[in-house]
């Protein structure tokens, strides 16, 4: 732990689509000696919230790394990484957009709302792939040395295990591979082909071959079960969910997406199971809600429809989804609500 309060960075990301990028970043500020914090973990309930916040208010700069499909959940009022990039402007850290993978604040206008616009003023720094040790040396030499206007909060007393705790596992991680990094960006092109072009073949390619680099890759697995789904190739989008949980069964999203596909195949006790399984591992996650309203409403459970969208819309907190907020009326007015 170093004792220059100046020293210490948060580094903020969406695991899904820069968990690499970010370990990489991570492994060189701490083998340069700052004190670095990075959750590899998802998400907790409850307690674990307050301490992810007060890491933010604990350190005086706040990396954030944008690449492809990082900013496109922040539309949702309860996103994490909106959360902490708001809390970072409000604690008035110096925040630090890293740029990786190809991204561009252009490309990306429709997510910049609210405090988020305010990313595309910061002085971000382009990370190549090709140049990542150099970027990293102007990330410490430069980036890192402007003032932080709002006062640093240590670690409170009774949190300082749980954080230490969170810095020796992430420190314990593997040393990132160039496959490792190569596969991401295979992983934030084929995320690009899919979301902004609908090329499901380009998408699927580039898939396969960020898992050809890394095998263990869960998150190319994860998306590339998306784009089978969204083609209507259920036994592939299954095929690929299933060996996303292989590798990593504590990956909520990965349950939720089998539970959608195994809901669309008819197998509703499956899709149960499944978002179930997604809530027991993050209990504040909407989607496996608005999955479940959809198995018991195809079971014509309408009680249990109804409980299911309505938490789901009391947990999104966004802009509402119309289909859901239709199904409550639909539902209310059969039960006589």
């Amino acid at each position: 732990m170093v004792d220059d309060a100046n020293k210490t960075v948060f580094i903020s990301y969406r695991r899904q689509v820069a968990s690499f990028i970010a370990r990489a970043v991570f492994q060189d500020l701490r083998a340069n000696g700052w004190d670095v914090f990075m959750d590899v973990q998802s998400i907790d309930a409850g307690e674990f919230d307050r301490i992810i916040l007060n890491q933010i208010a604990a350190r005086a700069h706040f990396v954030v790394i944008l690449t492809p499909g990082t900013l496109e959940r922040c539309a949702n009022g309860d996103d994490w990484l909106r959360r902490e990039i708001e809390y970072a402007f409000e604690k008035e850290r110096n925040i630090v957009p890293l740029l990786a993978n190809s991204f561009d604040f252009a490309s990306n206008k429709a997510h910049l709302t609210g405090t988020l616009a305010e990313l595309q003023r910061r002085n971000a720094l382009n990370v190549p792939h090709d140049y990542f040790e150099e970027a990293m040396e102007r990330l410490r030499t430069r980036y890192l040395k402007q003032p932080v206007y709002g006062a640093i909060v240590p670690t409170p007393a009774d949190e300082k295990l749980e954080v230490e705790r969170r810095v020796t596992e992430a420190t314990a991680q593997p040393q990132v591979t160039s496959e490792q990094l190569t596969a991401e960006q295979y992983l934030s092109r084929a995320y690009k082909k899919h979301q902004e072009h609908n090329d499901y073949s380009g998408a699927i390619e580039d898939y396969t071959q960020a898992i050809r680099l890394n095998p263990k890759f869960a998150d190319a697995y994860i998306n590339r079960g998306a784009v089978h789904h969204d083609k209507g190739d259920l036994n592939g989008a299954l095929a690929d969910f299933d060996e996303a949980i292989h590798l990593d069964p504590k990956y909520a999203i990965a349950y939720n997406n089998r539970g959608t596909v195994r809901k669309d195949k008819g197998d509703l006790d499956g899709a149960i199971a499944d978002y179930n399984e997604a809530l027991r591992l993050n209990p504040n996650y909407a989607n496996p809600h608005w999955g479940l309203g959809n198995c018991y409403y195809a079971r014509e459970d309408w009680a249990r429809a109804l409980d299911a969208y309505e938490t789901y819309l009391r947990l999104v907190k966004g802009t509402p989804s119309d289909f859901v907020v239709g199904r409550v009326k639909e539902l209310k007015r059969k039960l006589g609500r």
